[in-house]
């Protein structure tokens, strides 16, 4: 952005500025702007031939020999042709973990049931449908004066007065300002206003998730505000994208887009203003911000992947505050600290945030602890060269609603390449920097080499 984008000299001058000023993250900004940083890092190494992109390509089948990964075919959707992968190493950092069941590597999915990991908040009974809510993102903006209202959408009489069936109850119905507060359970509103300052309602959805905020770009610019629509009014419950046929998985995802626009529809015509008129007819679809026909994201927003049957797996009682506590026997939080692993090769912090999930839970929210990732959460009990890298490291539903965070993610992906890289120049496989104590801290020192944080301050404190 300040390289590049009309900057005004305030924002210029902000040492970490967000682009959008969205109130979700520090870092709100267009995915095509994050799409040029990522290919700009990539490109020498494209350039040296050391690295291939195959775009649009996607697993289709995996040939295994003696617990190791061999070949892994993949198609590419465009062509509908085939291509045979070999490697020493694989690593699958797809949303879904879509190489776990081609490849027979022991995983879970959805709730594994209080009686198997004993968590607090885990729900009662082992359901592999249970699992989160996913949603179809869209990015929008605001033309006042102009009618920019789609056309209703198939499906909007059903959205309209769809009322999730869930435990605790919703509060009404799903396309509505009302909703359930996450951490409180509490019916609360939330606001809307894309001219303004809201008056009514907790937070203003219009700058919760902004990717681009005017403000911060010349008067001249013609930027507009850009708004992200990932909110709980489009969050999908009427099934999964995973353990379905490829038939049901469209569906659910064309049904998931939808409710997308059939919230975009209520917002165009029937949402409440707050000078008590009804709609924004000035909201604009902006499909290019996704580079789709339809202006919805190109994939889905994915909160509950596969999680592979890992060396180790992360509990609630490791990050959890109120069940570390109970583990512990503590009557206050002060000065707690969440389970340290000798094998850290990373660090992480964010709520233990589960959103409504398809087997009927509302909101599973709570505080977590400043936690590590531990490497043999990353490595499968059995398949000697497959590398979890992203969301589906061994957790649990609960507590991979800590470890799903994008910059856990990001920290899990970086590891996972570096173990690869460390385990081919030394010969040896993942698990063996897992088992050997003085091979993890040669392993832990490249990490802390390449800047990767693997351990909280000793001096870091919890207020009670």
């Amino acid at each position: 952005y300040k390289k590049h984008y009309p900057l005004t000299p305030a924002a210029r001058a902000h040492k970490k500025l967000n682009p959008g000023s969205g109130s979700v993250s520090r870092l709100c900004h267009e995915p095509r702007v994050a799409l040029a940083c990522l290919e700009a890092m990539l490109r020498p190494f494209v350039a040296s031939g050391k690295l291939a992109l195959l775009r649009k390509t996607t697993p289709s089948a995996v040939e295994t020999d003696n617990d190791e990964i061999k070949s892994v075919e993949v198609l590419d959707i465009r062509k509908n042709s085939r291509l045979v992968l070999r490697g020493r190493f694989f690593a699958d950092a797809t949303e879904l973990g879509d190489l776990l069941p081609l490849a027979r590597c022991e995983h879970v999915v959805g709730t594994e049931g209080k009686r198997v990991t004993g968590e607090l908040h885990m729900p009662e009974n082992a359901s592999p449908e249970n699992q989160q809510a996913f949603t179809m993102c869209f990015a929008i903006d605001h033309v006042d004066g102009e009618n920019h209202t789609i056309d209703k959408p198939t499906e909007y009489d059903f959205w309209k007065t769809f009322i999730p069936d869930i435990s605790p109850p919703w509060p009404g119905e799903l396309l509505d300002f009302t909703y359930t507060h996450p951490s409180s359970g509490l019916a609360k509103r939330l606001g809307f206003n894309p001219t303004g300052l809201h008056k009514n309602g907790i937070i203003n959805l219009w700058t919760y998730r902004r990717i681009v905020a005017a403000k911060n770009f010349m008067p001249n610019s013609g930027l507009r505000d850009v708004s992200l629509i990932n909110w709980p009014q489009n969050d999908y419950l009427l099934g999964n994208l995973v353990s379905v046929s490829a038939e049901e998985r469209q569906r659910h995802i064309d049904r998931s887009k939808q409710l997308s626009l059939s919230l975009l529809y209520w917002l165009q015509t029937e949402a409440p203003r707050d000078d008590g008129g009804q709609g924004w007819p000035g909201l604009r679809l902006r499909k290019d911000v996704m580079g789709t026909g339809d202006g919805m994201a190109k994939y889905p927003y994915v909160r509950e992947s596969r999680r592979i049957k890992a060396h180790t797996t992360v509990l609630e009682q490791h990050c959890g505050v109120e069940n570390r506590m109970n583990v512990l026997g503590l009557d206050d939080s002060k000065g707690l600290r969440a389970k340290r692993y000798p094998d850290s090769v990373g660090i992480g912090h964010y709520q233990i945030d589960l959103h409504p999930s398809t087997g009927g839970d509302n909101y599973i929210d709570f505080a977590a602890l400043p936690f590590e990732i531990p490497l043999g959460a990353l490595i499968p009990l059995r398949l000697k060269n497959l590398i979890a890298a992203s969301k589906n490291i061994g957790t649990t539903h609960v507590t991979n609603g800590c470890y799903r965070l994008h910059p856990v993610e990001w920290n899990i992906g970086e590891v996972a390449g570096i173990l690869a890289s460390e385990s081919i120049a030394q010969a040896t496989a993942p698990e063996h920097f897992f088992r050997n104590k003085n091979q993890l801290t040669v392993f832990q020192d490249a990490l802390i080499k390449r800047g990767v944080e693997i351990r909280w301050p000793e001096n870091l404190e919890t207020a009670s």
